[in-house]
């Protein structure tokens, strides 16, 4: 499954797994990217929620999934909203909506309930874990990859990103949120650097 996972940049990941293609918070995409079976929204920030980008690969019967706040703002296409804590079925795999907020900082509040998803397709389990902080619910989600940032100023620092990702204990882990607005491959280098010969890291080659 891990072949099938491609990094765009930013928090930004494509998946294409038996003629699904779906999309994480698509943000600055290059042109003639395949159309999206279904796109997941985290929250509503610009650099997560972009129509600029979503014009690039929506297609008429692309499924949107995001949190109130952006589920609000889709008129052309279905939509299922991201309720915390629920499980919800597509076609042919299920996803599981995860809160992402902030602890010590307040560019992402709690109440505002927004997301990360861990979505189980081919029987793998990933965790995408949105713009957040080291929380709570991090703990043993059971998950075999996780897309973690690491960028500090906004989210988890890669110090902290690291203490999460011995919370939930994947198979591997996959820095994110770096080397775009805020954040540089140094973050993702430290992120791999203080989980060596404890979890598995990945460092993806940005794709487009």
């Amino acid at each position: 499954m891990l072949s099938r996972i491609k990094w765009l940049g930013h928090d930004t990941f494509m998946i294409d797994y038996e003629n699904k293609v779906i999309y994480f918070d698509p943000y600055k995409l290059k042109e003639g990217l395949p159309k999206a079976d279904y796109i997941f929204i985290t929250h509503s920030h610009y650099d997560h929620f972009s129509r600029e980008d979503i014009d690039k690969i929506v297609k008429n019967d692309t499924v949107f999934i995001g949190p109130e706040d952006v589920i609000s703002e889709i008129k052309e296409n279905k939509t299922v909203l991201a309720e915390i804590g629920k499980e919800s079925k597509l076609d042919g795999f299920s996803f599981k909506s995860i809160p992402a907020y902030n602890t010590n900082k307040e560019f992402h509040p709690k109440e505002k309930k927004w997301v990360g998803y861990i979505v189980d397709i081919g029987n793998v389990k990933i965790y995408h874990a949105g713009d957040t902080d080291r929380i709570p619910e991090m703990k043993n989600l059971n998950v075999d990859i996780a897309l973690l940032p690491v960028s500090g100023t906004y989210v988890m620092t890669a110090e902290e990103a690291a203490e999460a990702a011995m919370d939930i204990k994947p198979d591997i882990a996959i820095p994110m949120h770096y080397a775009s607005i805020v954040g540089s491959t140094k973050d993702a280098e430290r992120f791999a650097e203080l989980l060596k010969d404890k979890i598995q890291v990945k460092i993806m080659e940005k794709e487009g």
